[in-house]
């Protein structure tokens, strides 16, 4: 029997009960052709490969990420809980030992959800990677972690989550915002006060082949881990780059994304977009599980592969080596970048709108994080939208000290009631989330 070098933790959830419409390029078929093909192959009767069951993600798991307007229980579906609950599990079987990896095979995907979350914006609704990890926080103290999004589209819901958390570093490899939604992503989003540096976005050019992302990985990707020395490595393996996705323009390949799982060697991959439902994933997907179990991928290839028509340009080549070294740099010099941006402040405020894509809802939103020498510093939020339902948020990081601490509580409870909808607060040393609102005073 075929035994498999590293023992691989794969959890499905395909969602059959949930999609944003029946023909809509994320539905339930997404995985029901990777479920297909995996089994096809055999891959569940190779030793060392064990499949599990999604757990649910908790209303507090969500809470220790998100602010849902006007609530958790109104804003998220039992699919999303599950989905969120299936990256969990996948955390979980590797934190405990049971596997050496895991692959979170599940839909609604997440990385575009933000920490306010007033609707579903490109698919997503709650971020499930982020609510795995603060659970694998909760549970297991304090971790070092590096998230690797390969999703074609910029991770902004990720980034707006970990902005000002240096121990937690995102590096977004996507197709150029100026080409592609969410229309960020770019170098100048190098992260909050207390994180700078620690966002790395690598934002590439459209027609970006294997060539280009392995060339990223190799001299830009790993040398960063290398320096960051993280304590687990999770990829965000959007799947979307591939080069029939109907909703981008790139050009890698399936044999090219088992590849860069290879070399990259993540701890945990949890699926996020993908949209060749039948040209893509289930080849995709088979490769990742291969990569990451330690077997022979390289007889993988699409039915419809032309190396000729995917070979990437000189010029694309020659854009994507320059890309890298600006990048590096910048991430060699983020201490200086840092003390330049933030000499003299004691506040840094942040203003942005954001476009719920699927719901058509735009917010207007204000960030003031504080610049403090001891810890990330208190962060809060004053947020509104075309439909109402103004809030105000306060977080208390994870690594806060007692100085930031009480000013988030002070903060939370002089915040006029009668202005907002809700008022929330989250004290992440201490795991508590709280709200109040005018009704709840009355």
């Amino acid at each position: 029997m075929l035994k498999a070098e590293h023992r691989l933790g794969l959890v499905f959830f395909p969602a059959f009960d949930w999609a944003i419409s029946p023909s809509h390029p994320e539905r339930e078929e997404r995985l029901l052709y990777t479920q297909d093909q995996i089994f096809e192959e055999g891959i569940m009767d190779i030793e060392n490969i064990k499949t599990y069951n999604p757990e649910l993600a908790s209303l507090k798991d969500v809470q220790r990420v998100h602010f849902c307007v006007p609530d958790v229980e109104e804003r998220v579906t039992k699919s999303h809980l599950i989905s969120a609950g299936g990256a969990i599990k996948a955390a979980h079987v590797v934190m405990e030992k049971e596997v050496d990896k895991a692959f979170a095979l599940v839909r609604p995907p997440g990385h575009h959800a933000q920490r306010v979350v007033y609707g579903d914006r490109g698919f997503c609704i709650i971020n499930v990677e982020a609510i795995m990890l603060e659970n694998l926080r909760a549970k297991y103290g304090p971790l070092r972690i590096a998230i690797v999004d390969t999703d074609c589209h910029h991770g902004d819901g990720t980034q707006d989550i970990y902005w000002n958390d240096k121990n937690t570093l995102f590096i977004s490899l996507h197709q150029d915002g100026r080409t592609l939604y969410p229309g960020t992503g770019f170098l100048d989003e190098f992260g909050g006060p207390g994180a700078i540096g620690y966002n790395i976005n690598v934002p590439l050019p459209p027609g970006t082949g294997d060539e280009g992302f392995l060339y990223v990985l190799d001299n830009l990707v790993l040398p960063i881990l290398d320096e960051f020395k993280p304590d687990l490595v999770i990829n965000s393996a959007g799947q979307d780059n591939h080069y029939t996705d109907p909703l981008t323009n790139m050009n890698f390949t399936a044999s090219g994304y088992a590849e860069l799982n290879h070399r990259l060697n993540p701890d945990i991959a949890v699926l996020e977009g993908g949209y060749s439902i039948e040209g893509a994933l289930p080849y995709v997907n088979l490769g990742i599980i291969l990569a990451m179990a330690g077997l022979d991928y390289s007889h993988i290839c699409e039915p419809d592969f032309d190396a000729k028509k995917l070979k990437q340009s000189p010029q694309i080549t020659d854009y994507i080596k320059k890309l890298c070294n600006n990048v590096y740099y910048r991430w060699k010099q983020k201490e200086q970048i840092a003390q330049e941006l933030l000499k003299g402040k004691d506040y840094i405020k942040r203003q942005r709108h954001i476009y719920y894509d699927t719901d058509g809802i735009m917010e207007y939103q204000t960030q003031i994080f504080k610049v403090c020498k001891k810890c990330s510093g208190v962060n809060i939020i004053e947020s509104n939208s075309d439909i109402g339902m103004p809030i105000f948020a306060v977080t208390i990081p994870y690594d806060a000290c007692q100085s930031c601490v009480d000013e988030g509580y002070k903060t939370f409870n002089e915040a006029d009631v009668q202005k907002y909808y809700k008022i929330y607060l989250q004290d992440r040393p201490n795991d508590v989330y709280l709200t109040k609102s005018p009704d709840l005073i009355s």
